[in-house]
């Protein structure tokens, strides 16, 4: 194990009814300002925005409205919400929506207190934010990213075409409530569980010492997921399956598998240049890639590829885990192929060329790529 310091940053309230429950409690240690974060408006067609709207009011707090938060969230609307914060002398950030909303929110509630450029500071200088962020709430309606987990964000930059992490605001409080995903079409919840899958997997495929404890409960991870999205299938309402893939999400960005560990998460980074230059939907971006990178890595690493086989498809042999991965995301029909992915530009080989080049190669996989390979893939994919 690898030295860590670790600490769990959010108070967790699961279960339906937490809102109700909890959220005007949790309210009383807040001043009076809350800036209420969402996305395109579905909260206001199945009723989250009405409830929570409610609670706010009733609780005697004056609502700022930041809206129209979009599924990869730009460095310009991270912008535009730090800017309302410090007009309205936010005392609390409410964020309610999947994680790009939450994501977006954590790096508003460190933008908004300060007058640095904050992508400058931490993406060229690679240096932290310097004052302390306002505080900041999740209220979670599509899981999948875990975000509501930790104080890390994808933001894309449109200027310099960068999809690429910070580091700001963790909540410190999350409301999961699974009825708050019962609305969303089939499609986002499997791509969303799809992104939980490729969590624990990424982390399972980082650099580590031999039988270590992140990678059992990786495994067990991947297995429930797997498992309840298939469950899914049958049933995309079964409230129970809906549950568990709220708390397999919340596990595998909370920490516990990353501690005392590197992590690979190379297909990742290149699913966010890939989403940076087409838009493309995070979990399907990442079903279309992983089946063809795992392929070109499976001889590097065949008793991880074989174990996860056997415990999650319960299969045997390195390479027939990933037929089995491939297998399954056309199970639950999910994209294969980079031309299924709803694109706002053409997807070419001369633009996958420039996605490829701007990819950040990692070291901590079981091998790191050339960004000739990253091409090799991409077209692989295509």
């Amino acid at each position: 194990m690898e030295n860590f310091v670790y600490e769990y940053p959010a108070k967790v309230y699961f279960g339906k009814g937490a809102a109700a429950a909890h959220l005007p409690g949790i309210l009383a240690a807040y001043g009076p300002n809350v800036l209420l974060a969402y996305g395109g408006g579905s909260i206001k067609k199945n009723g989250v925005y009405e409830e929570i709207t409610g609670i706010l009011n009733a609780a005697g707090k004056q609502i700022t409205e930041f809206t129209e938060i979009m599924s990869n969230p730009t460095w310009a609307k991270v912008q535009e919400g730090a800017r309302l914060a410090r007009e309205n002398r936010i005392d609390l950030v409410l964020a309610v929506g999947g994680g790009s909303v939450v994501d977006c929110c954590k790096i508003v509630c460190a933008q908004a207190v300060t007058d640095e450029n904050l992508w400058e500071v931490e993406r060229v200088q690679h240096k932290a934010p310097s004052k302390a962020p306002i505080p900041l709430g999740a209220v979670v309606t599509a899981s999948g990213t875990g975000a509501e987990m930790n104080g890390g964000a994808v933001i894309t930059n449109e200027d310099s075409k960068i999809k690429g992490g910070m580091f700001a605001a963790a909540p410190r409080f999350a409301i999961l409530d699974p009825e708050y995903t019962m609305s969303l079409p089939r499609m986002q919840v499997l791509s969303g569980a799809f992104d939980t899958l490729s969590h624990a997997m990424e982390t399972y495929f980082g650099r580590s010492d031999r039988d270590n404890v992140s990678d059992e409960v990786a495994l067990a991870i991947m297995h429930s997921t797997v498992v309840n999205m298939r469950t899914l299938l049958k049933d995309i309402n079964d409230y129970t399956a809906r549950s568990n893939l709220m708390w397999t999400s919340a596990m595998a960005e909370n920490g516990i598998l990353k501690v005392g560990r590197v992590t690979d998460f190379e297909c990742h980074q290149m699913e966010h240049q890939l989403g940076a230059y087409t838009d493309c939907n995070h979990g399907q971006g990442l079903a279309v890639l992983h089946p063809a990178y795992y392929r070109h890595i499976v001889k590097d690493a065949p008793e991880k590829f074989a174990r996860l086989g056997r415990a999650v498809f319960e299969v045997e042999g390195a390479e027939a885990a990933v037929d089995a991965l491939a297998g399954f995301i056309k199970e639950c029909g999910l994209p294969t192929k980079l031309t299924e992915l709803h694109s706002k530009v053409e997807i070419t080989p001369e633009l996958l060329r420039q996605v490829a080049d701007s990819v950040n190669l990692l070291p901590n996989g079981p091998r790191q790529l050339t960004h000739d390979e990253v091409y090799e893939i991409f077209m692989e994919c295509m």
